[in-house]
C-alpha cells in the first residue's frame, strides 16, 4: 500500500512525533493551521470517518483520548479537534485522522514541543 500515513506511523518515512504507542502515532502536521497543529493517526490503515465499522470503536475513542491526553502534555487550555471527511471534506490523505488544533492563547510555549 502507498500510503504517507502507513508509511509514517511504520517508521518507514519520519515524522515530528510527540506520542506514539502501538495503535496510535501522534505527530506536528507540515502545513501548521494553528500554532499547534498535530495529527492523531491510527496505525490501522482506515480509509476515513466514512469508512469505519462497529469494530473500529475502540480506535475512535482511543483517537480522542490521546488527543485529549497530548492536549494535557502540552497544558493547552482550548483546542479544536476536527475529522475532515473525504475530499469534500477537506481530506487530503486518504487514512483517517484527528486534527488537533490550538496553541492560540498560549503559542509561545506550546511551539516548543
Amino acid at each position: 500500500m502507498d500510503c504517507l500515513f502507513c508509511k509514517i506511523s511504520s517508521g518507514e518515512i519520519k515524522s515530528d512525533a510527540v506520542y506514539e504507542d502501538a495503535e496510535v502515532v501522534v505527530f506536528k502536521d507540515i502545513h501548521p493551521k494553528a500554532p499547534v497543529h498535530l495529527l492523531v493517526v491510527p496505525k490501522e490503515h482506515i480509509q476515513s470517518i466514512a469508512h469505519l465499522e462497529v469494530n473500529h470503536n475502540d480506535i475512535i475513542s482511543k483517537l480522542i483520548y490521546t488527543a485529549k491526553n497530548t492536549a494535557a502534555n502540552l497544558k493547552l487550555n482550548g483546542y479544536k479537534l476536527v475529522f475532515n471527511v473525504g475530499r469534500e471534506g477537506g481530506q487530503v490523505i486518504d487514512h483517517l485522522h484527528l486534527h488537533l488544533l490550538g496553541g492560540w492563547g498560549n503559542a509561545k510555549e506550546s511551539l516548543n514541543i
